[in-house]
């Protein structure tokens, strides 16, 4: 198994599921935060040289908030979906079938080919206790097979 740790550029989560903007520029913005996350975390995973095309990955986020309020693990779900999102293969621009509109491409690093289970784990995200003084942090735990890993444990 091999892994790494990838520090998000954020203080606190810039996504929640308390997020209950119903407005068109609330669902505006929060298109434009997954989007953001997508395109930060596929930098990070490439600066970090992280391998393409693996058979499986964990992703486990990690939040350090910066006081110890009370916090559920739940609203962290909205953050790391599209963390999650942007290892996959991604997809690109085209038109849908059912509305006949065009869709816009979505960036994917390419870690794995979809998040779904067959290629992705995703456990509930972990909240540690702050450090007194110290900014809010998130980031990315990972751990990989790599294919040649695997075809030797069959």
């Amino acid at each position: 198994m091999n892994s790494a740790i990838l520090p998000l550029p954020y203080s606190r989560p810039p996504l929640s599921m308390k997020d209950s903007g119903v407005s068109r520029g609330a669902t505006f913005a929060k298109a434009r935060a997954r989007k953001q996350i997508r395109k930060d975390v596929c930098r990070l995973a490439a600066i970090a040289f992280l391998p393409r095309g693996v058979d499986h990955v964990t992703v486990q986020l990690h939040y350090r908030p910066r006081d110890n309020r009370v916090r559920d693990t739940d609203n962290l779900w909205a953050t790391l979906k599209p963390a999650c999102d942007a290892l996959t293969v991604g997809k690109t621009a085209g038109v849908s079938r059912r509305t006949k509109r065009a869709v816009p491409a979505q960036l994917g690093y390419g870690m794995v080919q979809d998040d779904s289970p067959r290629w992705m784990a995703k456990p509930e995200p972990i909240i540690h206790e702050a450090v007194q003084g110290e900014p809010g942090s998130l980031w990315l735990e990972l751990t990989w097979r790599d294919p040649a890993e695997s075809a030797g444990s069959e």
